[in-house]
């Protein structure tokens, strides 16, 4: 009769609960260390570009692991580690032939780390992986042809070894940590305190800084508008996907397939 009348109160965490900020300040420290090694000569230019990804996309990773520890467990150190692993995968990556192959390692890491992200005790439908594939291929698409039709880009499909390398990239790296962390992560840890419109464009809203800051990113007006509007529909439906679902498997899907069209556009 007590548990009736009075519910379950479930703590509220805050939206920053569970930060690893020591990890991450271990992290900033250490491109720092790079960048004045390289300033001073003594390491060559690629190895800050090499450490700065590995630092960017393993935050994003180790703080979405982090974010989801529960229990005993604390991730405190999982930046650390999933830079470590992006830092071997990226000089291999940079250093050997066909060495992109080995960002085919993270998606394995990150689902024995988090089984539960892609299914686990939810399993998904095979049918939402391949809606979610098909929304953000046809997202991909629709960015392709109107950038033909606008801005007169044109369309590549070779070389094939450098599209592979890129597709690879997105697969291990580009489209893993931005779900990971922008959908699993803060996506979900909004929305067990406000309403998804709000947890859906804060999580929208981050993902496209993040990636309107990426360098890689051309710098012309055009294509930072054209990035904003469809990197924006991308994450909302992408929250969407995880909210029906329970799984990132179907937003990853989608995140892979959008780039994997994208990597097909050639600016004028």
């Amino acid at each position: 009769m007590y548990a009736l009348e009075q519910p379950l109160v479930r703590r509220q965490t805050a939206l920053l609960d569970q930060t690893p900020w020591g990890a991450l300040a271990a992290l900033a420290c250490g491109i720092a260390g790079v960048t004045i090694l390289s300033v001073a000569g003594l390491v060559p230019r690629a190895a800050v570009g090499i450490a700065g990804f590995a630092g960017a996309h393993g935050a994003l990773l180790g703080v979405a692991l982090a974010w989801t520890s529960t229990g005993e467990r604390r991730d405190r150190h999982a930046p650390l580690e999933a830079a470590l692993l992006l830092l071997i995968v990226a000089a291999a990556a940079e250093a050997l032939p066909g060495g992109w192959l080995a960002y085919l390692v993270l998606p394995a890491w990150l689902a024995c780390r988090r089984p539960g992200w892609v299914g686990a005790g939810v399993t998904p439908q095979g049918g939402a992986v391949i809606g979610g594939a098909l929304f953000g291929l046809g997202l991909g698409v629709h960015l392709l042809v109107s950038a033909w039709l606008t801005l007169d880009h044109r369309v590549r499909f070779g070389p094939a070894g450098v599209l592979a390398a890129w597709w690879a990239y997105d697969l291990g790296a580009n489209a893993l940590s931005a779900e990971a962390f922008f959908r699993a992560a803060l996506f979900e840890r909004a929305h067990r305190r406000w309403a998804f419109p709000a947890a859906a464009a804060l999580s929208t809203g981050a993902s496209v800084v993040r990636y309107l800051a990426d360098p890689l990113l051309p710098r012309s007006p055009e294509m930072v508008a054209g990035a904003a509007f469809y990197l924006a529909l991308l994450g909302i439906g992408n929250c969407w996907l995880l909210a029906r679902t329970g799984s990132l498997l179907p937003p990853y899907a989608a995140g892979v397939a959008f780039f994997a069209v994208y990597r097909l556009l050639a600016p004028r």
